[in-house]
C-alpha cells in the first residue's frame, strides 16, 4: 500500500493552519499547544524543537515521548471517516490531532477536549 503524502509532510507546515483555525474562533495558540502536548507527551520545548526541525508527521508521532492513553476516548468523524475505525496507526494519530483541533475551534471546553 502506498504511503500517504501527509506522513512525509512537515508538522511545521500544518501547525500554522491549526493555530489560525483556532484563532478564527477566538481560541489561542497556547490552547493548540496544550492539545498537542496532551496528545503526544512533548514538553513545550520539545514541541518547539520538533517544529523547528521540520519533522514529518510520521517522525513526530514516532518520537512522541508518551502518547496519551486517553486518546482512545476520542471519537467522531473527521474528513468523512470515524477516527476510532482508522486502522493505520500513524493516520489515526494524525486524525486524533485533527479532531481535537476541530473540537477546540467549535468552542468545546478544554477539559472535555482533553478527556478529563
Amino acid at each position: 500500500m502506498a504511503e500517504h503524502k501527509i506522513y512525509t509532510m512537515s508538522v511545521a507546515k500544518v501547525y500554522p493552519h491549526y493555530v489560525t483555525k483556532a484563532e478564527k474562533k477566538g481560541r489561542t495558540k497556547a490552547e493548540v499547544d496544550e492539545i498537542i502536548r496532551w496528545l503526544t507527551g512533548y514538553s513545550q520545548e520539545g514541541l518547539e524543537a520538533q517544529l523547528e526541525e521540520q519533522k514529518d508527521f510520521e517522525t513526530f508521532f514516532a518520537e512522541a515521548p508518551r502518547l496519551n492513553p486517553s486518546r482512545s476516548l476520542i471519537k467522531g468523524v473527521i474528513c468523512g471517516v470515524r477516527v476510532e475505525d482508522i486502522e493505520e496507526p500513524i493516520m489515526q494519530e494524525i486524525r486524533y490531532l485533527d479532531k481535537l483541533i476541530d473540537e477546540l475551534a467549535k468552542g468545546k471546553a478544554m477539559e472535555k477536549i482533553l478527556r478529563k
